[in-house]
C-alpha cells in the first residue's frame, strides 16, 4: 500500500470517528496514539490530520497534539441562515424568470436523485442534489451566487457533516426537493420559496440536532423564525 493511500485511508477513518462523535469535539489526541490506534506509521497520520486541518475538523496545537473541532451548532445555523437567505428569493426568482432550458434541466436533476436513491447511490445522489441547487441558482444570472452556495455547502459537507443514512434516507430528500421542483416548473414563485424554505430549515435542523454535543448544546427548534420573518417570499 502506498503512502497517499494509507493516508486517505488514515483521513477516512479519523473524519469519520469525528463526525460520529467517536472522537467528541474538544478532545485532544496525540499523533502518537492515532497511528497506534490505527496501526499505521506517523507519517500518513500527519498528513491526514493536516488535511483534517485545512477542513476545520481539527486544530493542531504545539507540543499537546491534536484538538478535535468538528461541525459545531453556530456552524451548522451560520451556514443555513446564509444559505435561506440566497437561496430561498432564487427559488422564487427560478419560479418567475427561468426558461424551458433551466426549468428541464432542475426537472432532470430531480430524476437523477430518484434514480440514485433507487440504487442506493450516495454518491452519485449527492453530486445530483449539488446540481439542483446549481441550476436553481443558474436561473438568476449570477454567477457569484452560484459560488457562494456551492462554498457554503462544501464547509459542511466536506467537513463530513451530512444527514443521508444518520437522520435520513435518500427518498426522503427527494421528497422535499420534489415539490419545490414542481413549483418552478409551474411558475408559482410564492410556493417555490416556501418549499425551499422549509427543506433547508429541516435540513439545518437535522444537522444540528445532529452534531449537538449532549448536555452541552440546546438546538432551539425556532432557530430561523426570526430570520425567516424578513425574507422575502412572494405573496407573504
Amino acid at each position: 500500500m502506498t503512502r497517499t493511500s494509507t493516508t486517505d485511508r488514515v483521513f477516512a477513518s479519523l473524519r469519520e470517528s469525528i463526525v460520529s462523535g467517536d472522537f467528541p469535539a474538544g478532545s485532544l489526541h496525540s499523533i502518537y496514539r492515532l497511528a497506534d490506534l490505527l496501526d499505521v506509521s506517523r507519517t500518513p497520520v500527519r498528513e491526514a490530520v493536516l488535511r483534517l486541518a485545512d477542513l476545520g475538523l481539527v486544530s493542531i496545537e504545539r507540543n499537546r497534539g491534536v484538538r478535535i473541532r468538528g461541525v459545531t451548532v453556530a456552524d451548522v445555523r451560520e451556514v443555513f441562515e446564509l444559505r435561506l437567505m440566497m437561496e430561498v428569493p432564487a427559488a422564487a426568482y427560478a419560479a418567475a424568470h427561468a426558461d424551458r432550458v433551466i426549468v428541464s434541466t432542475i426537472a432532470a436533476e430531480l430524476e437523477h436523485m430518484r434514480r440514485s436513491a433507487a440504487a442506493d447511490d450516495e454518491p452519485e445522489f449527492t453530486a445530483h442534489d449539488r446540481l439542483l441547487h446549481r441550476a436553481i441558482g443558474a436561473a438568476t444570472g449570477n454567477a457569484r451566487l452560484q459560488a457562494e452556495v456551492a462554498t457554503l455547502r462544501d464547509s459542511i459537507q466536506a467537513r463530513g457533516a451530512s444527514t443521508i443514512r444518520r437522520s435520513r434516507g435518500m427518498s426522503e430528500l427527494v421528497e422535499e426537493h420534489a415539490p419545490i421542483v414542481e413549483a418552478i416548473e409551474l411558475a408559482d414563485p410564492h410556493a417555490a420559496a416556501a418549499h425551499m424554505e422549509r427543506h433547508l430549515v429541516h435540513t439545518a435542523t437535522l444537522l444540528m440536532e445532529q452534531v449537538a454535543v449532549p448536555g452541552v448544546d440546546i438546538v432551539d427548534p425556532d432557530w430561523s423564525v426570526a430570520l425567516r420573518a424578513h425574507l422575502h417570499v412572494p405573496g407573504r
